[in-house]
């Protein structure tokens, strides 16, 4: 229920699939309650901006984490693995900032390209192939040989536990933003911290769709919607405060931003139990 449990996508589902649960749940209520998930069509109560929400919550982090460790963007090398609806919008968006995307992979291949390759273009022959195997305007190269190509950006996309122990001292880059959920092993995550490899992890660099999806809910309530620059200007701002924290925290403490992350998380619940107290 819209104050209860709210679901939203995730691998292997989408808006089409939350406009059936919303029906299905609607139909037992006897009336539409559009605020029971989020992710829906926008025809039925959902949000402009939600399908690219983590891709462009992906690249405002990069953007303010690449400019604390003296990263430019414009012709920073990014390489994105995974090719889905967060690493499509955060290549796009990247290359938008004036990013040089030389590498990307999906599940049954990758490609390289020194030049740069077009999100665009590999987008569309990934679409009508089905894989981006086989894309023209860049080379192949071994998936297995992905992860160690030399750049200043690595996105991981994908899924979990992509970078392990066994990889990550053939990690090859200046800054990792995690645009999937759980890329990094916690053995990784030392060896990466001595290596002077940055990583944003994946609680704050993926959480644009959260926070457009909580902006889902929120219209859905209210029955009044936002147009598209309220909502990219309002994740931004929530995003560009939540990243200065973490990073605060990061340099007080001397300590990862994941472990940074974690801290302020724990002592905002630690805080709110003092606060409130414990009942009964």
């Amino acid at each position: 229920g819209p104050d209860r449990d709210i679901p939203a996508p995730d691998v292997n589902t989408d808006e089409r699939i939350m406009a059936w649960i919303m029906d299905t749940m609607s139909m037992h209520r006897g009336f539409t309650v559009p605020g029971i998930v989020t992710g829906k069509p926008f025809s039925v109560g959902g949000t402009l901006g939600r399908t690219g929400a983590t891709g462009r919550g992906v690249t405002i982090v990069a953007r303010e984490a690449a400019s604390k460790i003296g990263l430019s963007l414009t012709g920073a090398r990014v390489i994105v693995q995974g090719y889905g609806k967060v690493g499509y919008a955060a290549t796009r968006l990247l290359a938008e900032q004036g990013c040089v995307i030389v590498a990307v992979c999906d599940a049954a291949g990758a490609v390289y390209s020194e030049k740069g390759i077009d999100p665009e273009a590999l987008k569309r022959f990934s679409e009508s192939n089905g894989t981006m195997v086989g894309y023209g305007e860049a080379d192949a190269m071994p998936r297995s040989d992905f992860l160690k190509t030399p750049c200043d950006i690595l996105v991981p996309a994908a899924i979990e536990s992509q970078i392990t122990k066994h990889n990550a001292g053939d990690i090859n880059a200046r800054l990792i933003v995690e645009g999937a959920n759980g890329p990094t092993t916690p053995e990784a995550d030392p060896i990466l911290r001595e290596r002077g490899i940055m990583v944003v992890p994946d609680i704050l660099a993926n959480a644009g769709g959260v926070v457009v999806s909580y902006f889902e809910w929120v219209q859905d309530i209210q029955q009044y919607f936002w147009d598209i620059d309220e909502i990219n200007q309002k994740m931004e701002s929530i995003l560009v405060n939540s990243f200065n924290d973490v990073y605060k925290r990061s340099q007080d403490q001397k300590i990862g931003m994941r472990d940074a992350a974690m801290d302020l998380a724990v002592g905002r619940v630690a805080e709110a139990i003092r606060s409130r107290g414990l009942y009964p």
